[in-house]
């Protein structure tokens, strides 16, 4: 009976580390969205959580390990927002992901931010936002195939072009819209997809 308390003891510390690091994951959005990953510092990450870096470490190992779990974070979010791709289309989909962009600044800026600095040969996630892009395109063109064959897409384009299309549309869009928040992202990807993807009335 004595030893009932310290499982609950565990419990807490477990659930308090897991609070600590969703802070610091939270704290690295605002920081690599502001400054990107290279130039942000994992010591401004620890002051805005009121750690120090060796207690940031403590939880994440290296600034490369922390990015993984934004990233692995931001498209679990973006594939939520989506919804279930057996309920919506490809076009549908998209554009739950553009309306949901349009309200997390910080994911939609560290996302732009971070392309661009991959764009360099020599970056370390070179390879692996090359790769990603070539499987969304991959995935999106499957898609716009099965959405020509119901006669939701126009039958005239290539889906392989437009699947990469699609993407330079929505990454365009977000670039826009961070340096000016007037522009309507939603609006405006609803516009292209209605005048080149949607068949004629």
């Amino acid at each position: 009976m004595t030893d009932a308390p310290a499982p609950r003891a565990r419990r807490g510390s477990y659930a308090k580390g897991q609070q600590t690091r969703q802070r610091i994951v939270d704290e690295a959005v605002v920081v690599f969205g502001r400054s990107g990953v290279t130039a942000g510092s994992l010591r401004e990450v620890a002051t805005r959580v009121g750690l120090t870096p060796a207690g940031l470490m403590h939880h994440f190992a290296s600034k490369e390990e922390l990015f993984a779990e934004v990233l692995r974070q931001r498209d679990e979010r973006v594939r939520d927002a989506a919804g279930d791709p057996q309920e919506h289309t490809l076009v549908e989909q998209m554009q739950k992901v553009v309306a949901y962009n349009a309200t997390t600044r910080g994911l939609t800026s560290l996302y732009t931010l971070v392309v661009g600095e991959a764009s360099d040969p020599g970056h370390p996630s070179h390879d692996e936002f090359a790769e990603r892009y070539r499987r969304s395109a991959e995935t999106a063109a499957d898609l716009l195939r099965a959405g020509q064959a119901a006669g939701e897409v126009r039958a005239d384009i290539d889906p392989d072009r437009a699947a990469r299309l699609l993407s330079a549309v929505m990454d365009g869009l977000q670039q826009q819209w961070l340096l000016d928040e007037s522009v309507d992202m939603p609006a405006l990807f609803a516009e292209f997809v209605q005048g080149y993807l949607r068949p004629p009335a």
